[in-house]
């Protein structure tokens, strides 16, 4: 047989343990309230072997960023894709907010657990794309690139702060709308319009 053919089932395989692996890390993170779920408790979960969650991930905290991420490319990032770009900020931040308020308690037990530090800074890497866009289009020719950069950084970085003490000790249920309202207040403290802009 050719050992190309079989590759392609091989990949399916790797891909289809993968996600079962991610997605009982949600479900068991989830309804146990915290992130320390062995990592053999993740492996039975999925229905694959101990060893082959150490091949795909090495260790448990690995396993838990790669899923937060999982979900928010999955989830967040399409529904962000979505929006409009000629829409107004607040629209974004609340499909962001919305995200978050919807899976609370899996957000909630990685970001005050062992992985909280790889999940925010991991997070921050994945929004920041996101924000640089957004910004560009607000500022255009306004802001040299570098200055662009920076701002993002700073918004996306102060952004990932709030909304980590929102998901953490908010009130319960959360409420994406009057969070969002917050967080456009802020921003337009932060970041008044581009006419009043004198960073170049």
């Amino acid at each position: 047989m050719n050992p190309t053919a079989l590759e392609p089932s091989r990949d399916r395989r790797v891909r289809r343990s993968r996600a079962a692996l991610m997605r009982a890390a949600v479900a068991l993170v989830v309804e146990r309230g915290t992130a320390a779920v062995p990592l053999s408790d993740l492996a039975e979960a999925a229905d694959v072997s101990r060893r082959v969650a150490y091949q795909h991930f090495g260790d448990r905290d690995t396993l838990l960023l790669e899923a937060a991420l999982d979900l928010a490319r999955r989830e967040l990032v399409p529904r962000l894709a979505d929006v409009p770009e000629d829409t107004i900020g607040r629209e974004r931040a609340l499909v962001v907010s919305r995200h978050f308020a919807e899976h609370r308690a899996f957000y909630r037990a990685l970001l005050t657990g062992s992985c909280a530090f790889a999940v925010d800074r991991g997070l921050i890497g994945l929004l920041l794309p996101v924000n640089r866009d957004s910004l560009r289009r607000v500022y255009g020719e306004r802001l040299a690139p570098s200055a662009i950069d920076d701002l993002a950084t700073f918004v996306t970085g102060g952004g990932s702060a709030f909304f980590t003490t929102w998901v953490v000790e908010g009130p319960e249920p959360l409420d994406p709308e009057a969070f969002t309202d917050r967080l456009m207040c802020l921003m337009s403290v932060l970041l008044p319009g581009p006419e009043e802009t004198r960073c170049t």
